[in-house]
């Protein structure tokens, strides 16, 4: 696994949300974000292009509304990746499933989004390597098993009961099926039944669905989570447990080759961007806590409470690293549970542009473990 390339956040449990805000405004302009780091900012940008506008007047970047996609969450909302683009506009759009996202980048309604590894790619094989590239990875973690305390104590209690996941196929789908499968237990990957009942249920869903125990537990990244344990739950197992070094890709870059091709320049300075967001995050966890709160709270109307932000927040890593091994590994456990056929995923990878901005940055470079374009 590529070692290089990650900054782990040391996330700290930080006060509530809403009372961070004020605060923030502040903050950033003790770390350099106030009038003067702006015309410094603008100059900055200038040299970046020579000078020069961008190739394309505007970008369409896709996200979900998940602490997950915390670098696109506190990017677009302290205005980090827009500072990069000299004057090109950003045109955000929110998802609430991968699928939808990748039908929006092949329709040619979205140029960059921040997506999971497994409908990356279902993207990039459906459509035979010609869609996409993964140009960055963005986050690692947040992903947990929530139960009913009551119902089940071990993991072994969780035979003959009833378990949610977002969608069948999706990236916590194909997580939980391979440990059922590591179990020994049976599961038709269709319907989701067998010794374990897999129940496919939107994330904006499954916390009613527990409160109602139509479901015993979810496997479910955060904030979903957090949510079921301020409902009762506990947390059964973290993810990470489960993998090397505890770090596995939970959400990646993409962008559509057409874009790539045509405005690469764009794509350069919304990497740019990205990694001056994951570097203020993981120097500022408190404050990018409040940022990515209050960009939630403009997308649905309110804020995450304390007792749910505070919790999930830390089990999140920001890192530029996409990881890379472990989408393959993810790619094998689909195959495995029979949801796709064995892919090729040469090519998946192009982090020439991420490189390049880290060298020029000062940090390392980070590997596509030999699935990148040749």
């Amino acid at each position: 696994m590529p070692a290089t390339g990650i900054t782990r956040t040391t996330l700290r449990r930080g006060a509530v949300a809403a009372a961070a805000l004020p605060l923030l405004i502040g903050a950033l302009a003790s770390c350099g974000y106030g009038s003067e780091a702006k015309k410094e900012d603008e100059k900055a940008n200038v040299a970046a292009t020579d000078g020069k506008k961008l190739s394309a007047s505007e970008v369409r970047i896709g996200y979900f509304p998940n602490l997950t996609h915390a670098t696109a969450l506190v990017g677009l909302q302290e205005g980090l990746i827009e500072k990069e683009l000299n004057g090109t506009k950003i045109k955000p759009q929110a998802f609430n499933a991968g699928p939808s996202e990748i039908e929006a980048l092949n329709g040619g309604s979205l140029d960059i989004g921040f997506i999971g590894p497994s409908p990356s790619i279902n993207g990039y094989v459906k459509s035979k390597g010609s869609n996409l590239r993964i140009i960055s990875g963005s986050a690692s973690g947040g992903v947990k098993l929530v139960v009913n305390p009551d119902k089940i104590k071990t993991l072994d209690d969780l035979k003959g009961k009833k378990i949610a996941t977002p969608q069948k196929g999706n990236t916590q789908d194909v997580a939980f099926l391979n440990w059922i499968s590591e179990k020994g237990w049976k599961v038709d990957p269709e319907s989701g039944k067998g010794d374990v009942s897999v129940v496919r249920t939107d994330n904006k869903v499954t916390p009613d669905a527990f409160k109602q125990g139509s479901i015993d537990g979810a496997w479910v990244p955060e904030p979903t989570a957090s949510k079921l344990v301020s409902d009762g739950g506990s947390v059964l197992l973290d993810e990470t447990a489960l993998w090397p070094e505890k770090k596995f890709v939970i959400t990646n870059i993409i962008v559509s080759q057409k874009f790539l091709k045509e405005h690469p320049d764009v794509v350069e300075a919304v990497l740019r961007g990205t990694v001056k967001t994951n570097e203020w995050i993981n120097a500022n966890p408190d404050q990018a806590k409040a940022s990515a709160n209050a960009k939630l709270a403009a997308e649905s109307g309110k804020p995450l409470d304390a007792k749910i932000i505070d919790p999930a927040w830390p089990s999140i890593a920001i890192t530029d690293d996409p990881l890379a091994t472990t989408l393959k590994t993810q790619a094998d456990y689909a195959v495995k549970a029979k949801l796709i056929e064995q892919p090729d995923l040469a090519g998946i990878y192009d982090l020439t542009l991420l490189n390049k901005v880290l060298k020029a940055a000062g940090k390392p470079e980070v590997s596509d473990a030999g699935l990148g374009v040749k």
